[in-house]
């Protein structure tokens, strides 16, 4: 089939890549046009584990092409995907212009049958309103479609080849049934294209997205309350993620939710329950317990120190949101980091991936190191934000012979408390019992 995707965000690339993979022809379509020649040239634009390979096969065999001209895309497709930004207004609510601006486009300038199909995180209601922008400037015949993505960044390649789900939202049967078509390389296995009317569609995403954001929310609450009556969280999480009803993922406590999703879509839901005189009052806890999270280890980190953090330098490992991607967006390590050089601190700062956007933000107020280690070099602490696998299992003697003491702030509970005990590490994380920490200090 003859794809376009507007947008070439992480949703935008991972979808007209993965889709190229299973034998369709895709131009994506972007503004910016140096980011285009890159991909012409076959440059990744983003980090994604696996997306490298499929993006240089896929432009070889001449599946997988790039313009900045929408015509080029309107012209070439049976099928233009919508991946385009939704970012966060002023009031939180879902910013639709980029979305809203390209249909009126496509309004003007489509001579044929196309199914427009929404892959951006919507607010529901937005299918009518492309539908009704584009039909103010055609008289052709089209199709919208609301076909929410469900992709993890880290791994996102293996979420779209191999989905749990497909959600399409339509009441065309045309449409319907060329979206099938489209799709039913990626669901052989058995799993569902689940088809619904467009503003179900664009709900389940943002309730699917809340609901997960809500669970780690509460689990970061029960953990901080376990530090209070002296329970081990990692045991709560435990007995509570053997029962089926409720499951072992999103149960790891830490600093909070981040990301380009989970932040945006929570109050982008919330907003949209206040334009309907409808409060969610669990997602206004949801955000402000988030909010806190984020900076949970100060306190942690101004006790140790009896309050004394300036001209403290500290080692922080992970910049990222999350492992396995570059993106900063809504990072705890954000605003754990502002908070310390609001103090006075001192920053030596390490992330595998991570590092050239927090240049960008930051300049030269913090001291950008090459490697896990370097980071620790004449470091009062270690403050760990982000769980990359190279951090789970480091040399202990190693981190101990680099710090001015060996201390270590966790805020993703990487390590056994017992196994800290036993390497004689100060060692304070999230829901559980500090270790070799004594008043003195």
């Amino acid at each position: 089939m003859k794809i376009s995707v507007i947008g070439t965000g992480y949703v935008g690339l991972v979808t007209g890549t993965c889709l190229a993979e299973t034998g369709n022809d895709v131009i994506c379509v972007d503004i910016d046009a140096e980011k285009v020649s890159k991909m012409k040239k076959g440059i990744v634009p983003i980090y994604e584990p696996h997306l490298d390979l499929l993006f240089e096969r896929n432009i070889q065999a001449n599946r997988l092409s790039f313009t900045t001209s929408l015509d080029e895309g309107l012209n070439h497709a049976d099928i233009v995907f919508l991946a385009l930004p939704t970012p966060e207004d002023e009031d939180g609510s879902a910013d639709l212009s980029y979305v809203l601006n390209v249909s009126e486009e496509i309004g003007k300038k489509i001579d044929s049958y196309k199914v427009i199909v929404d892959k951006s995180t919507v607010p529901v209601g937005t299918a009518d309103k492309v539908r009704a922008i584009i039909g103010k400037h055609t008289q052709q015949e089209f199709d919208v479609v609301s076909n929410p993505e469900f992709l993890r960044e880290g791994f996102a390649v293996d979420d779209f080849l191999k989905p749990e789900r497909i959600i399409v939202g339509s009441n065309s049967q045309k449409a319907i049934k060329w979206m099938k078509k489209l799709y039913s390389p990626f669901v052989r296995s058995g799993n569902p294209i689940i088809i619904m009317d467009e503003r179900s569609a664009e709900l389940t995403k943002y309730a699917a997205n809340a609901f997960l954001a809500t669970k780690i929310t509460f689990m970061n609450e029960i953990a901080n309350f376990c530090e209070y009556v002296g329970a081990d969280v990692d045991k709560v999480r435990a007995g509570m993620g053997t029962d089926s009803r409720i499951g072992k993922r999103f149960l790891f406590p830490g600093m909070g939710y981040g990301g380009s999703c989970f932040p945006k879509d929570v109050k982008a839901l919330h907003m949209a329950g206040a334009e309907h005189d409808h409060d969610f009052q669990i997602l206004n806890a949801v955000i402000d317990v988030n909010k806190n999270q984020k900076t949970i280890l100060i306190p942690k980190i101004e006790k140790y120190y009896n309050n004394l953090i300036e001209n403290k330098t500290f080692a922080i490992w992970g910049l990222a949101f999350k492992p396995d991607t570059d993106d900063i967006r809504e990072a705890s390590s954000i605003e754990l980091m502002d908070a310390l050089l609001d103090r006075g601190a001192t920053l030596n700062v390490f992330d595998p991936e991570a590092i050239p956007h927090i240049k960008k933000r930051y300049g030269d107020k913090l001291s950008y190191k090459g490697s896990m280690y370097e980071a620790l070099e004449n470091a009062d602490g270690l403050i760990i934000c982000t769980e990359w696998s190279i951090f789970r299992t480091p040399d202990f003697n190693k981190i101990k012979n680099y710090l001015k003491e060996p201390v270590i702030f966790d805020g993703r509970n990487l390590y056994n408390i017992d196994d800290m005990e036993a390497e004689e590490f100060a060692y304070i994380s999230i829901g559980r019992k500090a270790v070799n920490v004594t008043n003195s200090q």
